[in-house]
């Protein structure tokens, strides 16, 4: 009887247990990451807004400073396409890290427009591995370093 329950509360304890893999993700994770940031950054100024928009999961959700959320690829890819053109867009990668098929990137961007105007601040994205081994956003924040316009 003692067995049967000590088998039960093994049972229990290994199904109450951590969920996924929580490992954290490698190297070449990170290298891969890194890389679809430039390819984001590219596709942005290069005005190829599919591109862009097909670094997100299908039902990523992306949210831009001082405006509702943008739920979806399609509606990112209109959000996306809407950017006023821009002459210059950086993001720079402060940490890249993870565990299991969940990884994020922390960083800076900038932005110049080819009307002069400028932005700069920082982001978040959450990213999954898909089957294929490419990182998609699945969520992904931005916030502007610049104050807020007073009346």
């Amino acid at each position: 009887m003692r067995a049967l329950i000590g088998s039960g509360l093994t049972l229990v304890a290994l199904a109450c247990g951590p969920v996924g893999d929580p490992r954290p993700i490698l190297d070449t994770d990170k290298t891969a990451m890194r890389a679809s940031l430039d390819s984001f950054t590219a596709y942005v100024v290069t005005h190829r807004d599919s591109l862009a928009a097909a670094m997100y999961a299908e039902n990523a959700t992306f949210m831009p400073p001082n405006q509702a959320m943008v739920q979806g690829r399609a509606a990112i890819r209109a959000w996306i396409k809407q950017l006023p053109p821009i002459s210059h867009f950086t993001a720079s990668a402060i940490a890249i890290n993870g565990r299991g098929e969940l990884g994020y990137i922390r960083g800076t961007y900038q932005t110049l427009f080819v009307t002069g105007a400028s932005d700069h601040g920082k982001f978040l994205e959450v990213r999954r591995r898909e089957k294929d081994g490419r990182w998609l956003i699945i969520a992904d924040i931005f916030n502007s370093d610049l104050p807020v316009p007073t009346r």
